[in-house]
């Protein structure tokens, strides 16, 4: 792989990939997205469509899926910084219901990629952070389902640098089922 390398997470799937930075005095260059690089790194993924977002401090957005047309997706951070998690979703996996984490930040250029089959969302943790992720779909309105950010049974731990009550969390996002309510609507033991 030319310009990227690519850590395994513990959930099947997920990969945490950092790009080469090239500095100097001047500032940076870095290659985000190399199709072959990726390809060689066993994500073949066609990406659609790109999507960018920015938040203030204590925005938790999430925990969001798509129920019929599924999005694999890669995350990252073009400003500040954020606490990013994804929660295996995939009912055959070993690891159903996990969740795994990883702060991305503008200095550490590391980026995320997240299959189809996760609940995806992300803290942030700097005053401001502007957030960009390629999708392998289009976005499909009224598809949207997610989990509860604070369910204890999927138990995400948040950086202690934020405290859950300053969390701001939508009114969509804070009412979301919890991952029970989620097994039982889709018949899953």
């Amino acid at each position: 792989m030319g310009q990227i390398t690519v850590e395994t997470c513990d959930i099947e799937g997920l990969k945490v990939i950092t790009h080469k930075v090239f500095g100097d005095e001047r500032g940076y260059f870095t290659e985000t997205y190399n199709q072959a690089d990726f390809t060689e790194a066993g994500i073949d993924n066609i990406f659609v469509q790109d999507n960018q977002s920015s938040s203030t401090k204590g925005v938790l957005r999430g925990m969001h899926f798509q129920n019929n047309f599924p999005q694999a997706k890669l995350v990252r951070v073009l400003f500040g910084e954020v606490f990013d998690v994804a929660v295996d979703l995939r009912k055959d996996s070993v690891t159903f219901g996990k969740w795994f984490g990883v702060t991305l930040s503008k200095e550490n250029h590391k980026m995320f990629f997240i299959p189809r089959g996760f609940a995806h969302g992300f803290l942030v943790l700097s005053d401001t952070a502007e957030f960009a992720y390629k999708c392998d779909d289009l976005y499909h309105p009224g598809d949207d389902g997610g989990l509860r950010f604070d369910d204890p049974q999927i138990g995400i731990k948040w950086p202690d640098s934020i405290k859950p009550e300053e969390f701001n969390v939508n009114d969509r996002d804070r009412n979301w089922p919890d991952f029970e309510d989620y097994k039982k609507e889709r018949g899953i033991n």
